[in-house]
């Protein structure tokens, strides 16, 4: 009783804490300067810092010529003022918008408007004009951005789908993705592959643990290794807000699948949820961010003990190759089908097909970005061994697109929820059924008996009860007047 006690003291400590921190996040952004400036809807001359890559507009394809770029305020000129804020805008403009990078500091002119309901955003500006400065561009031309093109113009020499997957696996970037791709990996459920996620994070730790574990490295200085490879990586990638989510998730999934106490790795979740929303309060109304926390709480809680139910002759790689997509969706379909009511059939199977490959594309993948420039001719193994592991991926996913049933309608809003969460513990329940056949078939055949007997004992009730009816009926008959005889015949003769 103390223990539970203690826990919602901590709990409620710890959830004062994050309610502080978004109040005090929130107070500026919704009547700092930057608020007020945009209440007017006047137009401006702004100056930011570009904290995020750019993202198309569009809902149904590419090719809407306009994008959406997070930054954050250095200052803003409007009306003879100048206002000197930090806060966070969402910039939307057309031409060059595309080119912008991840620390880049330019101008731009447009109209500022406030933004909506529960956006995270003190405002969003429609730029007017191109961005301005591009000689700033050259102060980061050495830094992730130019990484990625540099490894984008090194994969183009692949075939089909690879050149442009590739580059989506292992920087996120998906600029030269298919669009029919696209489409087809929304079908079955591994648009994740395309973005820098915890289960790229857990691949590159683990490689980097096998890897020390080979040299028989302690395991405090594999720890640390490990570790440094990890931020290395993020900084490949870009470190914006997405891109150190996904590592901390994946560190946590990797330490929960690798032997580590459940409760534990839980309690680090935990921590890190708390640690990551004071950071960052806007993160929790991040659909990325719940999604991920899902995910890792799914392998967290699930994905042992789905492993462990595999009979022994399974080897464990395969075990943990089916139960880590497995918990994680279990979790995390609630919310997909809140958001788009559809289910994707071939989900799990699709993810458990392509596991085996996502390794050597993420993890060589990976190690052919930083030799892009520095050994280039050396670069092109790994990424011949990568882009033949994501074709793979592709034409898989392609396949499991073009069966029948591929992506089929769900209900909508709290009825498609509750559904989903039915559906995902039936699929929990079925899994360990067939998991486990032994007891299963013990299960029916004990159930089988019980209800042949229930059927036997109803039977013979059904018949007591018409004798009964039957006797009740017949003493009923017997107390009725007999008939007499019949009445003598009259002879009219006589």
């Amino acid at each position: 009783m103390r223990t539970l006690q203690a826990t919602l003291a901590v709990a409620c400590l710890f959830g004062a804490a994050v309610a502080a921190r978004a109040a005090l996040d929130a107070a500026p952004r919704q009547d700092g300067p930057v608020a007020q400036a945009a209440a007017s809807r006047d137009s401006v001359v702004i100056h930011v810092l570009i904290v995020g890559d750019p993202r198309e507009l569009g809902t149904a394809s590419r090719g809407s010529g306009r994008w959406a770029v997070p930054a954050e305020v250095i200052d803003i000129a409007a009306d003879g003022l100048l206002i000197r804020s930090r806060a966070k805008i969402l910039l939307t403009g057309g031409e060059g918008w595309d080119q912008v990078v991840t620390g880049q500091k330019v101008r731009t002119a447009g109209r500022l408007k406030q933004a909506k309901a529960g956006q995270a955003e003190a405002a969003v500006l429609a730029a007017a004009t191109p961005p301005m400065q591009p000689e700033a561009k050259e102060s980061v031309s050495h830094g992730p951005a130019q990484l990625k093109k540099q490894f984008k113009s090194a994969t183009e020499w692949l075939q089909g789908d690879a050149a442009g997957l590739l580059p989506g696996m292992v920087t996120g970037d998906t600029t030269a993705l298919d669009e029919g791709l696209e489409a087809v990996m929304k079908t079955t459920g591994t648009t994740h592959l395309t973005a820098v996620s915890g289960a790229n994070c857990s691949l590159i730790l683990g490689g980097l643990v096998l890897l020390a574990r080979t040299f028989r490295l302690a395991r405090g200085v594999t720890a640390i290794a490990a570790l440094m490879g990890l931020a290395a990586f993020v900084m490949m990638v870009g470190p914006d807000a997405s891109v150190l989510r996904a590592a901390v998730m994946g560190a946590i999934g990797l330490a929960a699948l690798s032997g580590g106490r459940r409760g534990r790795s839980l309690g680090f979740l935990c921590l890190a949820v708390i640690g990551l929303l004071i950071l960052d309060p806007s993160l929790g109304m991040s659909i990325g961010f719940l999604l991920s926390v899902l995910a890792t709480l799914g392998i967290v809680v699930f994905a042992r003990p789905i492993a462990s139910w595999a009979p022994a002759w399974v080897p464990s790689w395969l075990a943990s190759a089916i139960a880590v997509p497995l918990a994680a969706q279990l979790l995390c379909s609630p919310v997909i089908v809140g958001l788009q009511p559809q289910f994707s059939s071939y989900s799990l199977i699709t993810n458990v097909a392509v596991a085996p490959f996502v390794a050597p594309v993420t993890i060589l993948g990976t190690m052919a970005v930083p030799l892009v420039p520095l050994l280039p001719w050396f670069a092109v193994i790994p990424i011949a061994v990568a882009g033949a592991s994501a074709a793979v991926v592709a034409a898989t996913a392609r396949l499991f697109a073009g069966l029948p049933g591929a992506s089929l309608p769900w209900p909508e809003g709290p009825t498609g929820i509750a559904t989903m969460i039915l559906c995902s513990l039936a699929t929990l329940v079925l899994v360990w059924l067939v998991l486990h056949p032994v007891w299963a078939g013990a299960a029916v055949l004990a159930l089988h008996r019980r209800l042949v007997l229930l059927m036997a004992a109803g039977e013979s009730a059904v018949r007591r009860q018409g004798a009964k009816g039957h006797h009740r009926g017949c003493g009923h008959r017997s107390r009725e007047p007999q008939p007499g005889p019949p009445p003598a015949r009259l002879d009219v003769g006589d």
